[in-house]
């Protein structure tokens, strides 16, 4: 039986996966082990660690209640990162995905876990060098876990379409604003939680899963959203890495707003129907970001995902306030009526230029800038 961890209602923390490149060509390279050693040389008390691949590092704040400080510590974080990084040659950057590697060229990075999950997945496990955040939102036990996994499940679509940064995959343009999940997709337990009314029913249904054979622990399933109980948390899981630490502390402070309006708003109630129009809504943000179409499947109605966003960001004005991220909706709120997303800054620097490896010393050096 998975025991739900009690964590204070709306702390929140971040995880971003970082891409390591050389400073040549700006492709991808195995920096991960040796960056790692050098950081461990200094006394500095970061979450930072290895990834699936060895051209990959994930960063983890600790926890916060105010996005403020948060931004505060990515910033140092970062700080650390660029000195360590600048000493090795390497560069730094953020992005969903890498515009021109190629997944056959990567290596597993050398923990247990890392190669059990080769061995069981083959090739996707190097396919999965792919770069997301995730964001985590405290919950008081799992009961409210599930529910908010269902009632931000209707939000997916925003957080695809404000972070998407993936235009470019295996040197071609992929025509998606964000193509990172499309390898998510290839893992069998992908996807959305299924429809549980409370902390009881999944445990029930992770026994059963877990007798089948089919999962060992909460880490088998790849889900957008799922409860993190170890850690007292649902966690966000689809976003890209954005290009700058400020659109991901703003991010989180959305998070954060959504799951305040929630916690207070006990009259909401999850519903099934939600998922009968999930997997199309975030295809839609996926493939069109902020011009995708969401359907409302209780209305009928057809807004885009920008009009949905705006017209949130205005449902939610009095719970920023008092929350204290009414500057991070602002800035979110901004970056949409203004069609600023790193996906289509990204797609404008390689019209510029023509070149996806300039694309990429320009994303390293906006992530970089300290």
């Amino acid at each position: 039986m998975l025991e739900f961890t009690s964590s204070t209602p709306l702390t929140m923390g971040v995880e971003l996966e970082l891409q390591i490149v050389n400073r040549r060509d700006y492709n991808l390279t195995r920096g991960s082990i040796d960056l790692l050693v050098l950081l461990d040389k200094q006394k500095h008390g970061y979450d930072i660690k290895p990834e699936i691949t060895e051209s990959m590092i994930e960063i983890a704040t600790s926890v916060h209640t105010n996005h403020q400080e948060m931004l505060t510590e990515l910033t140092a974080m970062r700080k650390l990162l660029v000195s360590s990084a600048d000493k090795l040659n390497l560069g730094l950057a953020g992005g969903g995905a890498h515009p021109f590697q190629h997944w056959e060229d990567q290596r597993i990075f050398p923990t247990e876990r890392y190669r059990l999950v080769s061995e069981l997945y083959g090739y996707l496990a190097k396919q999965f060098t792919v770069y997301g955040q995730h964001i985590h939102i405290g919950c008081a036990n799992g009961d409210e876990a599930v529910r908010l996994v269902h009632l931000l499940a209707r939000y997916i679509p925003h957080f695809i379409a404000l972070s998407a940064s993936s235009p470019f995959y295996q040197g071609v343009d992929t025509t998606f604003q964000s193509s990172r999940l499309t390898s998510i997709n290839a893992f069998p337990l992908s996807g959305y939680m299924p429809f549980l009314a409370d902390w009881d029913g999944f445990n029930a249904y992770f026994e059963k899963m877990a007798r089948l054979g089919i999962v060992a622990s909460m880490k088998d399933f790849y889900w957008d959203i799922r409860p993190k109980p170890e850690y007292g948390t649902v966690e966000i899981r689809v976003c890209d890495t954005p290009l700058k630490i400020e659109t991901a502390v703003a991010l989180a402070a959305y998070a954060q707003t959504l799951s305040k309006y929630f916690f207070t708003q006990r009259n909401l109630a999850p519903a099934q129907d939600t998922y009968l129009t999930y997997s199309y809504n975030r295809f839609q943000a996926c493939r069109f970001g902020l011009a995708g179409m969401s359907i409302n499947p209780v209305t009928g109605q057809q807004p885009t995902i920008r009009e949905d966003i705006l017209h949130t960001f205005q449902l939610l004005a009095d719970v920023a306030q008092d929350l204290g991220t009414a500057d991070a909706i602002a800035f979110l709120r901004k970056r949409v009526l203004e069609n600023q997303c790193d996906s289509i800054w990204l797609r404008d620097r390689h019209l510029k230029s023509g070149s996806l490896s300039d694309v990429v010393r320009q994303q390293s050096e906006l992530w970089m800038t300290v």
